[in-house]
């Protein structure tokens, strides 16, 4: 665990067993990590899925958490929570009950075999950029950019695609 709280920003998304329920379990089980708090969510956003076109659209949402972990041992936290919820990795950018993915971990570059953060696909999934601005569009990711910059260089169209959840 790292001794100063950390502010880490982790994407969600679901298309399977009841997306809307998954992420609210999702919220409170973020919450509930030790030495980690939830401080805000985006609003919840419905998306056409990435990949095989064969499978539902997604919910998709970003947390902010305050954390004392280290960036692996957060992964470790998120990967068991997908395990909870029943995630399978049977093919790559395919249907799921749950992700999880660590997008920012304070002003910290992290590049290993397992975790890369800031996530390099940011700029380029409006899935993302989006909830993540709602929640901090001044933030500055390691070797982005600001998100507020990144959000106004994305695709017009990627970013209406979103449709806001009630």
């Amino acid at each position: 665990m790292t001794r100063r709280p950390v502010r880490a920003f982790v994407a969600l998304g679901s298309n399977l067993e009841d997306p809307r329920r998954q992420l609210r379990e999702a919220f409170s089980a973020l919450d509930a990590i030790s030495g980690s708090r939830l401080v805000a969510r985006s609003p919840v956003y419905r998306s056409k899925p990435i990949g095989p076109a064969d499978q539902p659209d997604y919910l998709n949402a970003v947390v902010e958490l305050e954390t004392r972990l280290e960036a692996e041992e957060l992964l470790d936290q998120l990967q068991r929570i997908e395990q909870q919820q029943g995630r399978q990795r049977s093919r790559r950018w395919g249907p799921r009950t749950l992700d999880l993915d660590l997008l920012a971990f304070g002003d910290q570059r992290v590049d290993t075999t397992r975790l890369r953060v800031p996530h390099p696909e940011i700029p380029n999934r409006a899935f993302v950029l989006v909830p993540l601005a709602d929640l901090a569009s001044d933030l500055e990711l390691p070797g982005l950019g600001r998100v507020s910059r990144l959000l106004d260089a994305l695709d017009p169209s990627a970013r209406s695609s979103l449709e806001v959840q009630p």
